[in-house]
C-alpha cells in the first residue's frame, strides 16, 4: 500500500474512532452523569496524549513540531474554556436524545464554524458551501423537533446544537494554533478542559461513577478524542488539509451506523429525511473542498476535536 492510500486509511480510522464516541457515551451515561463523563473523556484524551508524547521522547522519537508559547495564550485559554462547555452540553444532549440524531447533528458544527469565520475572521464562503449550510440548517431543524409533539423542540437536540456552537467558536480559536504541535494541543486542551469540567462537577455536587466506569470513560476519551486526532494529523501530513477533511466528513454518518449497530435504537421517520439532506450537504462540501488546491474554503472543523 502506497503512502497516500495509507494516509487515506488513517483519515477513515480517525473518523471511525471519533464516531464511536456517541453510542458508547450513551451506554456509559447509564452509570454516570454528563458533567463527570465529559470531564473524564477529556482527561482521558489529555493524559493519554501526554503519556504518548513522553513515550515517544523516551524511545528517541520526540514530537518536533513547534510548541505552544505565551504568544498563543489567549487562544489557548479560549480553547480550554469552550472545551469545558461543549462536551458537557454534548453529554447532556446524548443523555436526552436518540444517539443517531446526536451523531447527525454534529454536522451543524460546520455551519457554526463557517459563519463565525465569516463574521469574525472575514473568511470567504462559496455558493456551494452556502447551499450546504442551508441544507444542514434545515436538517438540524427537522432533527430538533419532537416527532409526536408537533412544534416542540427536543431538549437533547438543542443541547447538541449548543455544543456545536461552542466547538464552532473553538475551531476558529484553534486554527490560530494550527502551526503548533497537535499532540501538545490535545494534551493541553484535554487536561485543562477535563480538569475544568471536573471542578464544575464538584461545584454541582455530582456523584462520581465506579472505578470500572471511570476507567472505561477515560479509555473512550483517549480513543475517540486523543487517538482520533493523532490519526487525523498523520493523514494530513500526506494528503493535505482538504483531502483529509473530505475523508473525515464520514464521521457523523459512521456515528449513525454505530448507534444503530450498538444500541438498536430506531429514530423517528423524519430522521431519514434529515439524513438525506445531510448526505447531499456533505457531498457538496466534499466536492467544494476537493476543488480547492489544498485547503478547504472554510476552516477545518475537525482538526482537534
Amino acid at each position: 500500500m502506497n503512502a497516500r492510500k495509507t494516509a487515506a486509511v488513517f483519515a477513515i480510522v480517525a473518523a471511525a474512532l471519533y464516531a464511536v464516541n456517541v453510542p458508547f457515551s450513551k451506554l456509559l451515561l447509564k452509570n454516570a452523569v454528563p458533567t463527570v463523563t465529559a470531564a473524564f473523556l477529556y482527561l482521558g484524551a489529555g493524559v493519554g496524549m501526554l503519556l504518548l508524547l513522553l513515550f515517544q521522547k523516551a524511545i528517541g522519537h520526540p514530537d518536533r513540531s513547534a510548541p505552544l508559547t505565551r504568544r498563543e495564550l489567549p487562544y489557548t485559554v479560549a480553547m480550554v474554556v469552550l472545551d469545558i462547555a461543549a462536551p458537557i452540553l454534548l453529554m447532556a444532549g446524548i443523555a436526552r436524545s436518540n444517539p443517531a440524531n446526536v451523531s447527525l447533528l454534529n454536522n451543524f458544527e460546520i455551519v457554526a464554524t463557517s459563519l463565525i469565520a465569516l463574521l469574525i475572521f472575514k473568511e470567504i464562503i462559496s455558493r456551494r458551501l452556502w447551499l450546504a449550510i442551508g441544507l444542514i440548517v434545515i436538517a438540524s431543524l427537522l432533527l430538533s423537533f419532537e416527532g409526536s409533539e408537533g412544534l416542540v423542540f427536543n431538549e437533547g437536540s438543542l443541547l447538541t446544537l449548543g455544543a456545536c456552537l461552542c466547538w464552532g467558536l473553538e475551531n476558529n480559536c484553534t486554527r490560530k494554533l494550527s502551526e503548533k504541535s497537535s499532540s501538545q494541543i490535545v494534551a493541553v486542551k484535554g487536561i485543562g478542559s477535563g480538569a475544568g469540567s471536573l471542578i464544575v462537577a464538584l461545584i454541582l455536587g455530582e456523584s462520581f461513577p465506579t472505578l470500572t466506569v471511570t476507567l472505561l470513560i477515560l479509555l473512550l476519551g483517549f480513543v475517540s478524542y486523543g487517538l482520533s486526532i493523532k490519526f487525523y494529523v498523520m493523514a494530513q501530513k500526506e494528503l493535505g488539509a482538504a483531502k483529509t477533511s473530505a475523508y473525515y466528513s464520514i464521521a457523523p454518518f459512521l456515528g449513525v451506523f454505530f448507534s444503530f449497530l450498538i444500541l438498536h435504537e430506531l429514530p423517528e421517520p423524519i430522521f431519514y429525511l434529515a439524513l438525506a439532506l445531510m448526505i447531499v450537504a456533505t457531498l457538496l462540501i466534499v466536492k467544494g473542498t476537493l476543488s480547492q488546491s489544498d485547503e478547504p474554503t472554510a476552516p477545518d472543523s475537525k482538526r482537534t476535536r
